[in-house]
């Protein structure tokens, strides 16, 4: 069985490929990436290092030939994700790929999440292909609260439009084990698992822990979403990233990233990280 991991150079395919390399020959696996020499320390301990980016269809066929099972790492350029991800799926088809695993958002499908249009389409799209497949539905990264940290460490707040959301989180590693998981089982085909972190926590749990965590006093300062955007662009924040943040924190104020499904820790076999371990590690603590 040949395993293929797509954006292997990137942040959860990295940690993907590290877990495939704890019990499967190195030469079973394919990792699937844009800049070779970004994938040297990969290649250096065996697996096959193919070379595609999202957007050239020959290659993607390619570098998925002779593969029996891909995980598609959602791509990292929004507004560019569907065609992106439809050229992956066309061409493991193409490929004759056996089973392929697709990272997605939280209830992509019905979701008012700011991040769920192109997962949603994706999805469909997949559903149609005729592949065999499994839908991880990926949770928030813990880790995506560091440059939070770095900014609360200067200014000692949070300032966010989230009110009392609650954001079910986990670390990377907890979710590439649950993609290494599916990848190496079996009897995952035909289903969707809204993977997140066990524990769902609020934005004053955030400034306790950062608190803690950076040896000095951290509050969260709640605002709403007009203030949030005119403080980020204020800070420098082009005006598309400010609405974007402001339309997410709107999304976790309306309850969007805390459900605790248990999923991913029943398919980990194991407890998720806790939020202020993770966020320890993140921050090299």
């Amino acid at each position: 069985m040949n395993y293929a991991v797509t954006g292997a150079t990137g942040k959860l395919g990295r940690l993907v490929v590290e877990e495939l390399l704890k019990t499967q020959p190195p030469e079973k696996i394919v990792a699937v990436v844009r800049d070779a020499e970004k994938a040297a320390d990969l290649a250096a301990r065996g697996p096959q290092v193919r070379v595609a980016s999202y957007d050239d269809p020959p290659a993607l066929e390619a570098a998925l030939s002779g593969v029996d099972k891909v995980l598609l790492v959602s791509g990292s350029e929004v507004g560019k994700r569907i065609p992106q991800h439809k050229n992956v799926i066309d061409a493991a088809k193409s490929a004759g790929v056996k089973h392929l695993i697709y990272t997605s958002a939280p209830k992509a499908t019905t979701s008012a999440l700011v991040l769920a249009p192109e997962h949603k389409a994706t999805e469909e799209y997949l559903a149609a292909s005729g592949l065999p497949y499994t839908v991880l539905r990926d949770g928030w990264y813990t880790e995506n609260y560091v440059r939070t940290a770095e900014t609360a460490k200067q200014t000692g707040t949070i300032v966010a439009a989230a009110g009392d959301g609650r954001v079910a989180s986990a670390g990377r590693a907890d979710y590439a084990a649950a993609a290494a998981t599916v990848l190496l089982g079996d009897g995952h085909e035909g289903k969707v698992y809204e993977l997140s972190g066990d524990y769902a926590w609020d934005f004053n749990e955030l400034a306790a822990a950062l608190t803690e965590l950076l040896g000095k006093p951290i509050t969260y300062q709640p605002v709403d979403g007009a203030a949030l955007i005119e403080i980020l662009t204020g800070a420098g924040v082009p005006g598309p990233g400010a609405e974007f943040a402001a339309a997410l924190d709107a999304n976790i104020a309306a309850g969007l990233l805390g459900e605790t499904s248990g999923d991913l820790s029943r398919l980990i076999g194991r407890p998720t990280t806790p939020f202020k371990e993770g966020l320890r590690a993140a921050l090299g603590g």
